[in-house]
């Protein structure tokens, strides 16, 4: 069986190094090295950093990606040999682990490591070799056991990063922060070309294609802030639509600009390259690519949404909002596509049947709610969830691709969480379920009704969906903002100008939510501020202002 067959066939081997039994990969495979031709690299191969992800009591992802610098620097269809250490000290007098693996032009020659066998509850450095070169020092952790009793988690959250609408100056002030974790909520690139007054300009136009998909990749992660604050710590990454197509749904693809090229291949083999890119990019496990690259091009299921336990002071529940996700209804003039309509002239949005999350994850999610586990329920998601009516009066508008697009969907989620609620007890307290957000390029926080057409139905859980990185928003005025926070009481704050990312600081008595804002997207050395500060009082879904 040849190298190609291989890759198709095998998503994960075990092979056992000379520190240790490592979960290692690179494109499915522990590829033999001497036995291929390798690539001469004469350059830096470094030039998108390194990344760590997906970390477990025991383990943690590491990533790179090599691709040198220089033009005539490419590896081609060379396999090329990477040597990784993990250590307790970043000048790496203290390995703990060590090995090699390869970097395959199969997956443009990005490296997974599944580093196993690790003590819990630790911080660690990382870093690779290729050739003569030596990678950025990244800084990771792994979670606390699971049964452990821990003091504090500090998460931070982000999402929508669109490389002409700024620069990523947020990340610099995330890393000050120094939050344990990253959850990363979608939109990590955006498909489009072409932004109007444009801070800085994409390279290669609209991507359509796996080389596009790469090539964009490419361009966010040679941003030295993005590359910064993968080396500080561990991230949880989830997906939106941009990193395929805008507001694409399941196989459905989503509203084709009139700016955007002819499509060059069928959606389905559109959505296969985008998620193989992701893939690449992003440090998650082998296991994400059910039957491995093979299978994506067949339409198998790429399965991001995971849980982490972290001891018994949170359970991180990360969702995929799209992959599962039914079709967009009530569009106007019935084309692909969101947009904002009357729920009451659509009929098939009421649909019991209609699910945001799809069968199987639903069941997933119910079954991590209903083990009434000790902890702040955390559920990352891709938008806000809470209802948003844009009309004032009786009448209602809402927005057909988020939650609002999907209420029975919505009930369902909300209908857990009460679940959960009612299963507490004095002598079995539960910490307030929470959802965070991202999406809509705006800060909105707010209490999760269990019933939200009854203003005084319980509240469920706090919501906290966050503004983007980058991505600009409608600028509507302060008091059309305000209007809307009339019109929809169970959201308490909403901000629809300042950029930046969330920080929660969660103990087992208290989570404090803090809204980080830089002063201005298109600088470079834009500054932070704290737009806003909320706390929760374990057990309490009741949101106050600090």
């Amino acid at each position: 069986m040849n190298r190609r067959n291989i890759l198709k066939l095998t998503p994960v081997v075990v092979a056992t190094l000379n520190t240790g039994l490592v979960s290692s990969l690179a494109a499915g495979l522990l590829w033999p090295l001497t036995g291929a031709a390798q690539a001469r690299i004469s350059s830096n191969p470094f030039t998108l950093g390194v990344a760590s992800g997906s970390p477990q009591a025991d383990g943690i992802v590491l990533w790179t990606r090599l691709l040198p610098t220089g033009l005539f620097s490419s590896l081609g269809n060379e396999v090329a040999a990477v040597r990784w250490e993990i250590a307790h000290d970043d000048q790496f007098k203290h390995i703990l682990q060590q090995g090699q693996t390869a970097a395959t032009p199969e997956l443009a020659h990005s490296v997974h490591v599944d580093v196993a066998g690790l003590p819990p509850d630790r911080w660690y450095f990382y870093r690779f070799h290729a050739g003569d070169f030596t990678s950025p020092v990244g800084r990771t952790r792994t979670a606390p056991a699971p049964d452990a009793v821990v003091a504090k988690l500090r998460l931070a959250y982000a999402s929508c990063q669109r490389w002409e609408h700024g620069y990523y100056s947020a990340y610099r002030h995330l890393v000050q922060d120094q939050p344990d974790l990253v959850m990363f909520l979608g939109d990590y690139i955006y498909e489009y070309a072409g932004a109007a007054n444009a801070v800085r300009s994409v390279t290669g136009g609209w991507v359509q294609t796996l080389d596009d998909y790469r090539a964009r990749y490419a361009l966010h992660k040679s941003d030295a802030d993005l590359q910064a604050a993968h080396a500080a710590c561990p991230w949880l990454l989830s997906w939106d639509d941009h990193e395929v197509h805008n507001d694409y749904t399941g196989n459905t693809e989503g509203f084709a600009s009139n700016a955007e090229p002819a499509r060059k291949e069928p959606f389905t083999r559109r959505r296969a390259a985008a998620y193989q890119a992701w893939y690449e990019h992003m440090p998650v496990r082998a296991s994400v690519l059910t039957q491995a690259l093979a299978g994506l091009n067949a339409g198998a299921e790429m399965r991001i949404y995971q849980q982490l336990r972290w001891g018994q002071l949170a359970n991180l529940l990360l969702l995929d909002p799209r992959q599962y996700k039914d079709p967009i209804v009530c569009t106007s003039d019935g084309r692909l596509g969101s947009s904002t309509f009357d729920p009451t002239r659509c009929a098939p949005w009421a649909d019991p049947a209609r699910s945001m999350l799809g069968t199987a994850q639903e069941t997933w999610l119910a079954g991590h709610l209903g083990q009434n586990a000790p902890g702040w329920p955390v559920v990352g998601q891709g938008s806000v969830l809470g209802p948003r009516d844009f009309k004032p009066g009786p009448d209602t508008t809402l927005w057909n691709d988020g939650w609002d697009g999907y209420p029975a969907a919505r009930r369902r989620l909300t209908d857990m969480f009460a679940k959960r609620q009612t299963a507490q007890s004095s002598a079995n307290p539960l910490q307030t379920a929470v959802v965070l957000g991202g999406d809509v390029h705006e800060n909105w926080v707010g209490h999760i009704k269990r019933d939200y057409a009854d203003a005084q139905s319980a509240n469920v859980g706090v919501e906290f969906c966050g503004t983007s990185i980058t991505s600009r928003s409608n600028n509507a005025a302060r008091h059309v903002v305000d209007g809307w926070l009339a019109e929809n009481p169970h959201f308490t704050f909403a901000d629809n100008r300042a950029k930046g990312y969330g920080l929660c600081d969660f103990t087992p008595v208290q989570l404090t939510t803090t809204l980080r804002v830089v002063d201005d997207v298109t600088r470079k050395d834009a500054a932070i501020s704290t737009l806003a500060v909320f706390e929760v009082r374990a057990g309490r879904a009741v949101l106050g202002r600090v």
